[in-house]
């Protein structure tokens, strides 16, 4: 919307950047007047992370009004920058950093709302790092322009912002308040903690499709070093209804502070997932953290939360287990083996007083006795019992584990792991909906192409249901060992996952399961 140029004040002998706004926005008057107004606004918010506005007016370029704004020249690079770095580096930005930023940018959002400005377009492009790491958060009041209400341009249904960092009622058209900044800064947080975007596609109608539809995914089935603190702030961030969500600048800025204080921040991102394909929702985990706002009476409110991020199962009633975070999936302990594996039991001690005589190659000499033949006998004896019982005992376990594989009526074995073996449990709380099965986003470009929905990482039961939902053909084509996942957790998918998919075709849906061991 606007240009950015590099000049200098004379005056003031400084650096300046003066904005100018492109000719074709200049024309209606409704809108130059409405910009000055906000230009007057932002004047006043001075703010250690705001960029200072210094002066506005109008300019006359090819035979129109061009306004402008004059602004602090930030020495520096833009939040983009410094998280690209940071991917090429760890994979994501590190999570005690992406926190502390968060909380400056939520610092100049609590100042401009307090003024009465919501900025509508929050996302790392328009946020500046100095040199000297101060955040500084950019281009106030444009957007609040040209949403105002005055000008032609809104009343063509145009919605302002940028898709990728949308409030819901933002993609819908409606109104916007603090709180839908809020929501931007959530997605932002999201996409500096993960190296990813929670919401992504190949049009803006279907990343706005995603926004107001779809649930985003947990931040730590991304990035393993996540802690369920951070998970939970995320998302409240990004709830549908901006009730539910932090309730001020202020209060999302201070959980930020908390987390990144408290040694709960995590360690170096571990990234696993592929982002916006790990649908698990972190709404649960929210749920249980944050009571849900009174003003929605469809979700009940848990009856007690003993302290932040450490809910207990009262928390959740007698019979609703605590939120499960994937990222840590609990291992089950490894059953023991039975001694001589396929039941076999040793045999009971011989029924003869004191320790039988060692059997060698050859017997000693025997002393000039009388009675001391029956005693060598008897031992000779016992030993090729011992011999003959432990024979029979390894014939019998092999016998057992060649049944088992043959399938026959005879004692089965089954494979026990050793306490050494890594066996992750089968997470049932890993859920698609059916929905995205039988009512995918459409293609609105190609005709017949829906936007096929991902299974990754979500348990097979739910992927099966969705799947038999729609009417559509599938196999399972491999079981993979992955300690990763739990057993029976979709690792993989054709056709790919958030991609255009044609129902028509009759192809048969490819699927990869995990079996849970090493």
């Amino acid at each position: 919307m606007a240009s950015v140029h590099l000049a200098y004040d004379s005056v003031l002998d400084r650096e300046v950047a003066i904005k100018t706004l492109h000719t074709e926005l200049g024309r209606e008057q409704a809108f130059r007047e409405r910009f000055r107004r906000e230009a007057q606004s932002v004047a006043k918010l001075t703010h250690t992370n705001i960029v200072s506005v210094f002066d506005s007016g109008e300019d006359e370029l090819d035979g129109g009004m061009v306004p402008y704004i004059i602004m602090e020249y930030v020495s520096g690079q833009p939040l983009r920058s410094v998280l690209d770095s940071d991917i090429a580096q760890h994979g994501a930005m590190p999570t005690e950093k992406a926190l502390k930023i968060t909380a400056d940018v939520l610092a100049a959002l609590e100042a401009s709302h307090e003024m009465g400005l919501v900025h509508r377009d929050i996302k790392p492009g328009n946020v500046m790092m100095t040199k000297r790491n101060v955040v500084k958060v950019m281009d106030f009041g444009i957007a609040r322009a040209m949403q105002s209400g005055v000008t032609s341009m809104t009343q063509t249904g145009m919605v302002v912002g940028t898709p990728q960092y949308l409030s819901p009622e933002q993609a819908l058209g409606r109104g916007v308040d603090a709180r839908s900044d809020l929501y931007s800064v959530g997605i932002m947080l999201f996409e500096l903690l993960t190296g990813h975007l929670p919401f992504d596609a190949d049009s803006p109608l279907a990343i706005a499709y995603a926004h107001v539809q779809e649930e985003p995914p947990v931040p730590s089935s991304i990035n393993r070093s996540l802690p369920p603190a951070v998970d939970a702030l995320v998302a409240r961030a990004l709830r549908k209804n901006p009730n539910e969500r932090f309730p001020t600048a202020e209060a999302m800025r201070d959980e930020c502070l908390r987390i990144a204080g408290s040694g709960q921040s995590g360690a170096t991102p571990l990234i696993i997932s592929e982002g916006p394909r790990a649908r698990t929702s972190g709404a649960s985990v929210s749920s249980a953290v944050f009571p849900t706002a009174a003003g929605n009476p469809h979700t009940p409110v848990p009856p007690s939360v003993q302290q932040p991020y450490q809910p207990t199962q009262a928390a959740f009633g007698p019979s609703t287990p605590p939120p499960v975070n994937n990222a840590y999936p609990t291992p089950a302990p490894a059953p023991t083996p039975p001694p001589f594996a396929g039941g076999f039991q040793a045999p009971p001690p011989p029924p003869f007083p004191g320790p039988p005589a060692p059997v060698t190659g050859s017997m000693p000499p025997a002393r000039p006795r009388k009675n001391n033949t029956g005693v060598i006998i008897v031992a000779a004896v016992v030993g090729v019992v011992v011999v003959t019982a432990i024979a029979v005992g390894i014939g019998l376990s092999a016998g057992a584990g060649a049944s088992s594989s043959g399938g026959s009526d005879s004692p089965t074995y089954a494979y026990s792991p050793s306490p050494t073996t890594s066996v992750r449990p089968e997470d049932k709380t890993a859920t698609i909906q059916a929905s995205q099965c039988t009512n995918p986003t459409p293609s609105y470009s190609q005709k017949g192409k829906v936007l096929f929905p991902s299974f990754k990482f979500k348990n097979l039961d739910s992927v099966e249901a969705c799947i038999k939902a729609a009417g559509w053909k599938y196999k399972i084509v491999k079981e993979q060992n992955d300690a990763i996942w739990g057993k029976n957790t979709v690792t993989d998918q054709t056709p790919a996952g958030i991609s255009w998919w044609d129902p028509r075709s009759n192809d048969t849906i490819e699927l990869t399961i995990s079996t849970g061991h090493n």
